[in-house]
Parts: structure tokens; C-alpha cells; sequence
């Protein structure tokens, strides 16, 4: 609920977007390819720019990421090489907002409902164990089977812009199983980074580092200057890993998991809102300055450093550590030796098969014993193509390479065996997707209503089980919802309770900015008053702000305090993103959008239209 009140037109449902038929600029273009699109594009270039400079000239390659870097003061220096400075500095900061991500996703994500989380989780950890067993099955002999970690974990980043680029025509569903299933992954991996390939330990260290981990928790009391505080006590704790033995990198994600993540709640939204309404009335500096500074902590820290450093590590950190670590020279003599290596070929197959192994059959198992849930659109041959892409583990896989492995040529055949291994599953995949959406032809795409009304789920006005249906994905600040909601109001009174009417939500918030919030706040509201304050919201479409939806509560007679409480828990926000999520499933870009005994109602909605749409799908006449 951090959005001021502002009601632009809403779509009509039978026009759709007004813009589509403009061509954008190359500008536009770019923009709309997103972060996560743009930056695995940047990683493949740098990938294949430091294949290039390695092979055009190894020489210079090595010297230039050899060049060694010293600072320090007096007695006290740090000496790095280019190479380490990427690897040991800036990919603590990749790992320090894979952290986040993990924090966030346990906190108030995917994964803080068991029943939600099994599947992912269960994909994710014998998408772990699969491609490790393979590999040692493969590589025993070659003295490299230690290196079993460079094959147990997926590349998000490539993930997420592999599955922008090729994916199913509707990937939402498929997008957050995978993106909760890269969080357990991550984790499996940094632990194994952690336990397995650290060398030589010294413990002493360490007690600074959790001395200082101690100081990064107690910072979120300070009132002010928590940002100096928080990176000091970053650098202190990155110094002490260094020095401890523990690859550096980890301190990243120690840091990140004691960082709070919240939902912003009322008081803290309602408090921003009045200081800019003050600086409105009377625009001085420090009005301004304390506007912004509550609008900004009203948002927790945690997603505000996601937000921050996302594209520094998209645009610039990746692409650099690819730059750096993928210079594999690709001489016939290297490619025949990569051929006959059982290394090269354990790293193809643990990737390739053993992801693709685990993760989609843990997930056909758990869907046959009728565990967990994989959501409405999320079929098996859409899990197959996500287990396919999990084969690409490219940034983590080279990160380990330099960790398990000592032998330059050993090196060399890893790298190689990565490299093939993430062609593979990105063709591989596209196959499978195009496969998958060729035997789902378009024609009859989002005209059935994906997911089943279920009156336990379900917001459901009338008999539960009537024998006629309307379902409405809707939005509370659209005017065609509110006169949509009227015609079937009136369609009710004229059958009874023979006409359930179900309302899911689908908001435009690119259109309409609180949206979003007022379709939390109507889930919190289900305490039995989940239609009384859906029309009162709908009723009023201009006054939508935090205020006015607890008088609303309050006008109700709600329970004011679980109320709040439920309006910012992450069961409420999973809820509507579900809906939302069955809305992309079924291409829905306009609201209201109406389902009638299961089918897409295309036509008007007045009461009459929908009578006799009824009376159509039913076969018999149902006015009285």
C-alpha cells in the first residue's frame, strides 16, 4: 500500500490496448526487453568476447587479468590480481543479493507456505543430488572427482533471460517455480562452496566476522545513518572471511540473510503520505529531505538494496566475471582432448541429464502422489522445458572451476565441458517449449477458465455449488468492473441462488497504481465481509488510499488488528498474485473479464447479454 491515489482510463475490455499498434522506438525496444533479458544478453556477449580474446591471443589475455592491484595503509595492504578482484570482491556482491533474494523469498515469498514451497524445493534439492551422483559416476578415475560441485547449480541469471527469450508463450507460473527453485539451489550451492571447497581454515577470524554479522543485525534500530554503518561492517566482515580461509564471497550472503524484509505497513505508508502532502503546502529542503527519507524507509532495506544493486550486478558484475573467467582456448588439439576427457563429459551430463532428471522428476513424482501443487497453466511438459533450462550453470559452475580444480588443462577441459553444457540445455529447452506450445494451439488459448472455481479457495457469492456460474477477473479501480459487477448483481436477483458469482483479481497496475494494494486489502478483508468491501471499494475508486481503506474496515466492523495484520502477510499477496498469474495464463489484457460456466464471455455484460449467455451455455432457458 505505498502508492498514492491516481485513476487513469482503464482498458475497455473489447478494445484492449490503445497503443499496441504503434511501433516503438529502439529505445522503447530495449526498455521493454527488461532487466533480467538485457542482462543475460550481456553475459553471453562477454562469454563470447573472452573466448575471442583467449583465442586470438592467450598471451595478453593472461596478463591482463594477472595485473596486480595493491592498496592499504602503512603496514596494513591488500594485493590483488585483476582476476581475484572479480572473483573474490565483486562476486561477494552478486552473492550478497542472491542472499537477499533467498531472505525475501523465506520471509514473505514463494517459499514461506509449505504446501506452495514442496514442489520447488523438492525439484531443487535432487536438482542438486542428480548431477552430483552422475558426475562421480562419470569422472571416477580422472582424480577430478572432487569437482562434483561445478555441476549442482543453475545460473538465474541465464535462467531467468533464457526463459525471456525462449520460453512458453505464457511463462508466469513456470517463471516463479523456477526462480523459487534457483533460491534452493542457491542455497545447496553456496553451502557446498562453504563446506566443501575451503581449503585452509583459520578460525580466529571468524570470530570477528561473527562479531561484526552481530553489528550488521543490530544496525536496523539505529534511527538514521544506517547506510555508512551498514557497508563499514560489511568491509570488516569481507576482511575477516579473507583471512579466515572462507572464500570472501560468502560474507555476502551471511550479510544479506540478517538484513530485514517486510511488507510496508500502515502506519509507516500513512506517515510518508502526510509529510508530502506538507511538502506540497510548503516546498522547502528539509521538507523534502524528510519526505523522501520516509517514503524510503517505508519500503524495507532489503528491497531496497535489491533494487539498487540489481542492475550494477546484471550490467556490469556478471559480465565481468565472464569476461574474466571464460577465456577457454578452443584449439582442435583442447576440443579433442575436451572429447575423450571423462571430466568434460561428467560436467555435460551431471548439467544436462542429471538437472533435467531431478528436477522434472521429482516433480512428475510429487504431481503423481498428489503432493504440493504446481499451479493453474503449469503442466508437466512446461516443467520439462524449466528442467531442461536448469542445465545451464554457467556462473557458478566456472566460479567453482578455479575452487576444485588445480590443473590448468583439467581447467581448460571444465571450462569446455560448462560451455557445451549450457549450449546443450538452452537448445535443448527450446525444443521442448516449442514442442510444448505447438500442441497447444491458439485458438482456443484463454477461452476456458484455467483453474476450477473451488468454494474453499474461492471468493464466492451465492449457493457454492449453483449450477450456473460467473467468474470475473477484475480490477477495483476499473469503471467497466464496477458497472460489470451491477449486471450480474442484477443477473443474481433475477436467478437466486442458482447463479454463483466468483470474483478473482487480475490489476491493471501499470493503469491503475492502487490497484494492487486494494485487492490485498479486499483478501484481508475476508472475514466474512469480502463482497461488502469489494463494492465499497469499487463504489469509491478515487479514495484508495491506506486511510481510507481502514475507515472502510472500520466502517464494516472488521477486526481492525488482524485486519492489519493480514493486509501485509505473505499468504494475502500470494493469493492475488495467484490470481494474477491465472489471468497471464489465460491472456487476460483487460478488465472486466468475464467466464460463464467456464467460458471467456466475449461480447457485452449488461444484464441481459448475460442472461442469454447462460441460457446458451446451459442449453435451456434460466430467466425466469
Amino acid at each position: 500500500m505505498t502508492n498514492l491515489t491516481v485513476t487513469q482510463t482503464s482498458l475497455d475490455p473489447e478494445q484492449g490496448a490503445v497503443g499496441a499498434r504503434r511501433r516503438p522506438s529502439i529505445a522503447a525496444r530495449i526498455s521493454a526487453m527488461g532487466q533480467s533479458r538485457i542482462g543475460a544478453l550481456l553475459l553471453l556477449v562477454a562469454t563470447l568476447a573472452a573466448i575471442v580474446w583467449a583465442n586470438v591471443s592467450l598471451a595478453s589475455y593472461g596478463t591482463f587479468w594477472r595485473t596486480r592491484l595493491m592498496a592499504g595503509v602503512g603496514d596494513l595492504h591488500l594485493e590483488f590480481t585483476l582476476h581475484a578482484l572479480v572473483n573474490d570482491a565483486l562476486m561477494a556482491v552478486f552473492f550478497f543479493t542472491v542472499g537477499l533474494e533467498v531472505r525475501r523469498e523465506f520471509a514473505i515469498g514463494e517459499l514461506t507456505s509449505w504446501s506452495r514451497a514442496l514442489v520447488p524445493v523438492a525439484a531443487a534439492i535432487a536438482g542438486l543430488v542428480a548431477p552430483a551422483l552422475l558426475f562421480v559416476l562419470i569422472a571416477r578415475g580422472s582424480g577430478n572427482e572432487q569437482a562434483w560441485g561445478l555441476v549442482i547449480s543453475t545460473d538465474t541469471a541465464f535462467l531467468v533471460g533464457a526463459l525471456a527469450l525462449i520460453g512458453p508463450r505464457v511463462p508466469g507460473r513456470l517463471r516463479v517455480f523456477l526462480l523459487a527453485l534457483a533460491v534452493v539451489d542457491d542455497i545447496g550451492a553456496l553451502s557446498i562452496i562453504a563446506l566443501v571447497y575451503t581449503e585452509h581454515f583459520t578460525p580466529l577470524p571468524l570470530l570477528i566476522a561473527a562479531a561484526g554479522l552481530v553489528g550488521v543485525y543490530l544496525t536496523r534500530y539505529l534511527r538514521s545513518r544506517r547506510g555508512p554503518v551498514y557497508v563499514s561492517l560489511a568491509i570488516v566482515v569481507w576482511l575477516a572471511f579473507l583471512a579466515s580461509g572462507v572464500h570472501p564471497t560468502l560474507a555476502g550472503v551471511a550479510i544479506a540473510l540478517l538484513v530485514p524484509v517486510y511488507r510496508p505497513n500502515r502506519s509507516d505508508v500513512e506517515r510518508a503520505l502526510e509529510l508530502a502532502r506538507t511538502f506540497r503546502q510548503s516546498p522547502t529542503t528539509e521538507y523534502a529531505r524528510a519526505a523522501a527519507n520516509s517514503l524510503r524507509e517505508s519500503i524495507s532495506i532489503n528491497e531496497r538494496l535489491q533494487s539498487a544493486y540489481a542492475p550494477y550486478v546484471a550490467y556490469v558484475i556478471l559480465p565481468l566475471f565472464a569476461l574474466a573467467n571464460a577465456g577457454v582456448v578452443l584449439t582442435p588439439e583442447v576440443l579433442a582432448g575436451a572429447a575423450g576427457s571423462t571430466l568434460t563429459w561428467g560436467i555435460v551430463v551431471g548439467l544436462v541429464v542429471g538437472k533435467l532428471l531431478g528436477v522434472f522428476g521429482s516433480s512428475a513424482l510429487l504431481r503423481r502422489l498428489n503432493l504440493g501443487e504446481l499451479g493453474a497453466g503449469l503442466t508437466l511438459d512446461r516443467v520439462l522445458g524449466g528442467a531442461a533450462v536448469c542445465g545451464i550453470g554457467f556462473t557458478i559452475s566456472l566460479f567453482i572451476v578455479d575452487l576444485a580444480i588445480d590443473d590448468e588443462l583439467a581447467q581448460n577441459e571444465a571450462r569446455v565441458g560448462v560451455l557445451a553444457a549450457s549450449v546443450i540445455a538452452f537448445v535443448l529447452a527450446t525444443i521442448i517449449f516449442r514442442i510444448s506450445d505447438a500442441v497447444r494451439p491458439d485458438d482456443d488459448s484463454g477461452m476456458t477458465l484455467a483453474r476450477p472455481v473451488d468454494p474453499v479457495r474461492d471468493h464466492v457469492l451465492g449457493d457454492p455449488y449453483a449450477p450456473f456460474t460467473i467468474v470475473e477477473y477484475g480490477d477495483f479501480q476499473c469503471g467497466f468492473c464496477l458497472k460489470a459487477s451491477g449486471s450480474i448483481l442484477e443477473v443474481r436477483g433475477v436467478l437466486g441462488d442458482r447463479l454463483r458469482y466468483v470474483w478473482r483479481h487480475a490489476p491493471l497496475v501499470q493503469i491503475h497504481p492502487n490497484a494492487l494494494a486494494a485487492a490485498e486489502a479486499s483478501e484481508a478483508a475476508a472475514q466474512g465481509r469480502f463482497f461488502d468491501f469489494a463494492r465499497a471499494l469499487l463504489d469509491d475508486q478515487d479514495n484508495q488510499r491506506p486511510s481510507d481503506i481502514i475507515r472502510i474496515a472500520d466502517d464494516l466492523g472488521l477486526n481492525l488488528d488482524q485486519f492489519e495484520k493480514d493486509l501485509i502477510s505473505a499468504e494475502v499477496a500470494g493469493r492475488v498474485r495467484d490470481d494474477m498469474l491465472d489471468a497471464e495464463a489465460m491472456s487476460i489484457t483487460a478488465v472486466p473479464t468475464l467466464f460463464i460456466n467456464g467460458r471467456r464471455h466475449v461480447g457485452p455484460y449488461d444484464a441481459r447479454s448475460l442472461l442469454r449467455a447462460l441460457t446458451t451455455a446451459s442449453g435451456t432457458p434460466v430467466a425466469e
